[in-house]
C-alpha cells in the first residue's frame, strides 16, 4: 500500500464518505482516535505521513462507517459532559442533548432541597452510565443509584464508573421495580428512557437503527410507553419534596407534563428547551 500522508487521507475519507451520504468529517473523528492525536495535534500534522500499519486501520474505519456502524462505536468512546465514556453496541450513544438534562438538574436541586446532603438519585435506563456518573461528579454529595433493564449494558456503565472513579451503585431490573423491591424512597429521579414511535422506524438513519440497541430507542406506538408505566410507579417511590427530570422526543413534552401533573396534582411541572429551541426535558418538583 503506498504512503498517503494524513491531510491525503483525510481527503480521500472525506470524499469516500460523502459519496455515501455519511458526515464528511467523520474521517477526522476517526484519524484521531487512531493516531491518539488531539484535533489540533492533527491538524498540525498534515503534510507529516500515516505511520506504516495504521493506514490500513484508518481505511478499514472509514468504510465501516461508510456502511453505517457509527463513528463511537469504531472508536469506543464518546464525550460527555467534558468527560470521556466508553460506549458499545449494548449501550445508546450520550446525545449532547443530554448534558442539559444534567444542567438543569443541578440548577433545580439547590431550588428544591437547599443543601445536596443526603439526598438520594436515581437514574433510570442508565445505559452507558452517563446520566449517573456525571451527577455524581458534579455533586459528590448525591448517593446515586443506577438502574437497567440489561445486564449487558450495566457492564459497560460501570467500567466507566471505574475508570472515572465515581461512586454509583448498579441495580439490574425493570424500570422502578429495583426501587420496589427494595421499599426504597428517593428525592430525584432522572430518565432518559426509550422515546420514539415505532412507526419512525421507517425513516430514521440506519446508522441508528442498524446499531444501536432497539430497547434503548424505542416504545411503542406513540413513543410514551415508558412514561405511562413511570406513572404508576413514581408515587411509590418518590419523596417530597422532590424532583423528577425526564427527557423526551420533539413535540411529546405537552403530553408527559399533563400525565405528571395527573400523577401529582400539587406539583410544579415545567417543559424545558434545548440549545435548538426544541422541547427535550420536564421537571416535576414535588413540594
Amino acid at each position: 500500500m503506498s504512503e498517503k500522508k494524513i491531510y491525503e487521507a483525510l481527503n480521500w475519507a472525506s470524499s469516500f464518505l460523502k459519496e455515501r451520504g455519511r458526515e464528511a468529517n467523520a474521517g477526522e473523528i476517526l484519524l484521531q482516535s487512531i493516531l491518539g492525536l488531539t484535533r489540533s495535534q492533527l491538524l498540525a500534522s498534515l503534510q507529516d505521513a500515516v505511520p506504516a500499519g495504521r493506514l490500513s486501520e484508518f481505511e478499514e474505519a472509514v468504510c465501516m462507517h461508510g456502511e453505517g456502524r457509527p463513528v463511537q462505536y469504531i472508536t469506543g468512546k464518546e464525550e460527555f459532559y467534558g468527560r470521556t465514556f466508553l460506549v458499545n453496541e449494548e449501550v445508546l450513544i450520550p446525545r449532547p442533548e443530554t448534558e442539559e438534562l444534567i444542567y438543569h438538574t443541578l440548577n433545580k436541586i439547590k431550588g428544591v432541597f437547599g443543601e445536596v446532603k443526603n439526598l438520594e438519585l436515581v437514574d433510570v435506563g442508565t445505559g452507558s452510565g452517563a446520566i449517573a456518573i456525571t451527577m455524581k461528579l458534579e455533586a459528590p454529595d448525591l448517593h446515586v443509584m443506577a438502574t437497567d433493564i440489561a445486564e449487558t449494558s450495566l457492564q459497560v456503565a460501570r467500567h466507566n464508573a471505574e475508570n472515572l472513579k465515581a461512586d454509583v451503585t448498579f441495580v439490574q431490573g425493570d424500570l422502578l421495580q429495583p426501587l420496589l423491591d427494595r421499599r426504597k424512597q428517593i428525592d430525584i429521579l432522572l430518565s432518559n428512557p426509550p422515546y420514539i414511535p415505532e412507526r419512525d422506524k421507517e425513516w430514521m438513519s440506519e446508522v441508528v437503527t442498524g446499531h444501536e440497541p432497539h430497547r434503548a430507542l424505542f416504545a411503542g406506538k406513540d413513543g410514551l410507553a415508558f412514561y405511562r408505566r413511570f406513572m404508576e410507579q413514581l408515587p411509590l417511590v418518590m419523596k417530597a419534596p422532590g424532583l423528577i427530570g425526564f427527557e423526551f422526543g420533539y413535540g411529546q413534552g405537552e403530553t408527559i407534563a399533563a400525565m405528571l401533573k395527573e400523577t401529582f396534582p400539587a406539583a410544579e411541572v415545567d417543559v424545558e428547551y434545548d440549545i435548538n429551541g426544541k422541547d427535550r426535558m420536564v421537571f416535576a418538583l414535588l413540594r
